[in-house]
């Protein structure tokens, strides 16, 4: 079985090797190649799957090795695969979840002229993170991050012919050199310390290193974990990453990009176990980043750009889970793959409606769309009900679990995460009600034409729909629909399924370690109080927006409303904290080249040049001058022997 492996990144790999140098000889059928790899590479993840089954756990581990990359005396470095129950996750979440947005974006990506292009993207990102879960040393896994970061700028940017695309995908790209540069730092420091930088003696002797040192690396990895998994500081970039394709927002979103920072950590557990104090950042960062994307994601009247802060604030969710070390990893885990199913849902479901809509955008020109769309209202539907941990579908599981884990850290430390978390899931019914009423409940707003500026506000809006040319909302084509409905079923039971006797727990003990917490109240009151703060952000949505008409344009609303509008002004802080700053900085630099090193080099020549000018003049060529100059100087060397003689 291990001679597979390599099959799961080969056939996505050589999709995109097909599609992109093909040229226009597969235009015509590249989209379905792509379809047909990626299926591939998730059956041979599932064969895989049903034999690691069969096996004891302390044997499920697999390794194959395909050849010495750099072998120089003390530096070895391989091209080596581990497939273990952890990248087993992570390989049937990608390719499960990847094939189906595929599958997808046949329909959505129909009528674009580079559609084969766009489908070799998508294999080269699926090929990029599936080298990254199987790699068994960290310098492998960062060729896998980089490829990472390569395949969304591109897709980002896919369609770069819209400036806010091609800003967006080199926003995202510059912002995560930032965090990749940590992941380097952190490979440099595995090497010194341990001597290698393969997994196994890496973290098998990540306790006899000191503390320092692996404070050191652990922050180093978290870095980087912000810069993927769009955390504070470094989640400026997810936002504007909406610009790509919807299907690129859905795998970036929930099987891809941002999962991998939760990924690294999990599988470095045993440095950040040895370092404390990394730990307790990483759970700092992880809380922050929940209430930082949710209070975002309220105030977005961009669909999936209010989607996006969601998935910062679940994403937030799983990174302080691993931050509570084996009380939190499984955790992490298992919320990380129901929020596959059910975020890729609700952005497959958002490009449907954007599909129906004239790729309209604005929820407030929205309204009433699930007599229009009945599948999409029921799968989106579903997505939304899970996400806010509606009780018996995949997020209330695996979030209550979290929330449970946050409370067992003990002390003062437990009951302030207990409560930032379970603030976090108020919020997260909140904006998700919102997002939900907006757009299928209500008025159809899209029939109405918006105000102008300067039109009375008593003024009855005009009608546009029909013969006008609006919107005709519709429902989208099977290619569409399918993928949503097999997402939405794991929406709905997959959490109930890990659940189930532990299992999923048990599954990923092997290789994350589980340490039982001891939260300061029982389970059931944990679990209650979760149900209660996510009917009290309901409740709060529905009095708001499902009982008050939506104005189409949104009104100017408080201070913190205008500055969750503006990412809570993320932008500005970085323009203010980094751009500026470099800008004088680099102001400086130039003046100190130009004035002072430039200045001297001149000035050093121009000196040089001016006394070569002068000299030049007593060689002018007229013999009168030489004998002047030679009676000049016989006279002075005949008055300076005279007055020396009478001396």
């Amino acid at each position: 079985m291990e001679s597979l492996i390599g099959l799961l990144v080969g056939f996505p790999l050589l999709g995109a090797a097909v599609l992109l140098c093909g040229g226009k000889r597969v235009d015509r059928t590249g989209h379905w190649l792509g379809v047909l790899l990626a299926g591939a590479s998730f059956v041979v993840g599932a064969v895989l799957f049903l034999d690691m089954l069969g096996k004891n756990a302390d044997e499920r581990a697999l390794h194959q090795h395909l050849f010495s990359w750099v072998p120089v005396e003390s530096f070895q470095a391989d091209v080596a695969f581990q497939l273990d129950q952890l990248s087993m996750t992570f390989v049937l979440l990608i390719t499960g979840v990847g094939t189906l947005i595929h599958i997808y974006s046949v329909g959505y990506m129909e009528h674009d002229e580079r559609r084969r292009r766009f489908f070799g993207y998508l294999n080269l990102f699926l090929a990029a993170m599936l080298l990254l879960v199987l790699a068994d040393n960290y310098l492998l896994l960062y060729v896998g991050w980089e490829g990472v970061g390569l395949a969304s700028y591109l897709l980002i940017g896919f369609w770069q012919h819209k400036p806010s695309a091609a800003v967006a995908a080199k926003k995202a790209f510059i912002v995560n050199r930032v965090g990749d540069a940590g992941l380097a730092i952190a490979i440099f420091l595995m090497f010194t310390t341990f001597g290698s930088f393969a997994f196994a003696p890496v973290l098998s002797n990540a306790t006899e290193a000191g503390e320092g040192k692996l404070t050191a690396i652990g922050l180093m990895l978290l870095l980087a974990a912000c810069g993927k998994s769009a955390q504070v500081p470094l989640q400026s970039w997810l936002g504007d990453a909406m610009e790509g394709p919807t299907p690129v927002s859905a795998l970036i979103h929930a099987a891809t990009m941002v999962t991998a920072g939760v990924y690294l950590i999990t599988r470095s557990g045993a440095i950040f176990n040895a370092a404390p104090d990394a730990q307790t950042v990483v759970v700092v960062v992880g809380a922050v980043t929940l209430l930082y994307g949710a209070i975002v994601g309220c105030a977005k009247d961009d669909i999936k750009k209010a989607l996006a802060g969601s998935t910062m604030s679940q994403i937030g969710y799983m990174v302080l889970a691993a931050g509570l070390g084996p009380i939190g990893y499984a955790f992490a885990i298992m919320h990380l793959v129901t929020h596959g199913f059910f975020k890729a849902g609700l952005f497959l479901g958002a490009g449907s409606v954007m599909h129906g809509m004239n790729d309209e955008v604005d929820m407030r020109r929205y309204g009433g769309l699930r007599k229009y769309m009945p599948v999409t209202f029921v799968t989106f539907g579903l997505g939304y009900l899970a996400i806010i941990g509606f009780p018996g579908l995949s997020g209330f599981f695996s979030k209550d679990q979290i929330i449970e884990a946050a409370f067992a850290k003990g002390g003062t430390q437990g009951w302030i995460l207990g409560a930032v978390t379970l603030l976090g899931a108020a919020i997260t019914a909140y904006y998700m009600t919102r997002v939900m009423l907006l757009t299928f409940f209500g008025e159809e707003r899209w029939r109405q034409k918006t105000p102008s500026a300067d039109a009375p506000s008593a003024e009855p809006a005009a009608e546009v729909h029909g013969e006008h040319g609006g919107p005709h909302p519709h429902e989208s084509p099977r290619s569409m629909t399918i993928p949503m409905i097999v997402l939405a079923f794991g929406s709905v039971f997959a959490g109930g399924l890990f659940k189930v006797g532990d299992s999923f727990v048990h599954w990923l003990e092997p290789v994350t370690q589980f340490e039982h917490g001891h939260p300061p109240v029982s389970a059931a009151v944990v679990t209650g109080a979760t149900v209660v703060t996510m009917l009290v952000g309901v409740g709060a949505a529905w009095l708001q927006y499902g009982r008050r008409p939506v104005p189409v344009v949104a009104p100017r609303g408080s201070l913190l409303t205008r500055a969750a509008r503006r990412d809570l002004l993320q932008d500005d802080i970085n323009h203010a904290v980094l751009v500026k700053p470099g800008e004088y900085l680099t102001r400086g630099l130039v003046y100190v080249d130009s004035k002072v090193v430039d200045g001297l080099v001149n000035g050093t020549a121009a000196s040089f040049g001016g006394l070569s000018g002068r000299t030049r003049r007593l060689q002018n060529g007229f013999v009168r001058s030489y004998a002047v100059s030679m009676f000049g100087g016989a006279a002075v060397l005949v008055a300076a022997t005279l007055l020396m003689r009478a001396v």
